[in-house]
């Protein structure tokens, strides 16, 4: 039986599966120190009960989440209209190399762009290479805007 991956925008049904996978993006992946269960399941619900803030989408194959994607919603002054940061696309290593990745950037390219938004932007590890090949293949180009942070 051929498995069929769907990916579609997050909702309350997802909660369980999709606080095991960014966990596991935040933790693992990005071996950051693990958030409560409590702030991390307060983020899906805030994202849920708030889409004018930010949606997730997440890639399903055979009732399993698979992958998920983070769009947070700013403004850009310079172009006078809504912006969106992709602040994750994850997906669970197993599933790599099936164009998950692909499916899910697309799918928030369609949704910026359905919704007129001045743009997407994203930001990747220098050394994750892997990210940074399939953002050029989707046509993304470096900035030309300096990234700074503060803690």
């Amino acid at each position: 039986m051929q498995s069929t991956i769907q990916v579609r925008q997050a909702d309350s049904r997802d909660s369980t599966q999709l606080y095991g996978l960014m966990r596991e993006y935040i933790v693992d992946f990005y071996n950051q120190p693990e958030p409560s269960e409590e702030e991390l399941k307060g983020l899906i619900r805030h994202l849920l009960e708030n889409p004018s803030s930010g949606v997730q989408f997440v890639a399903e194959e055979n009732g399993k989440l698979i992958g998920f994607a983070t769009l947070y919603f700013t403004f850009s002054t310079l172009k006078v209209k809504r912006q969106a940061i992709l602040n994750d696309l994850f997906v669970h290593r197993d599933v790599r190399g099936k164009k998950v990745g692909e499916t899910l950037f697309k799918t928030c390219l369609d949704y910026i762009r359905k919704h007129n938004f001045a743009g997407m932007t994203w930001e990747t590890a220098k050394d994750n290479v892997a990210a940074q090949a399939l953002y050029k293949k989707m046509g993304g180009e470096i900035s030309k805007w300096v990234v700074y942070e503060i803690k």
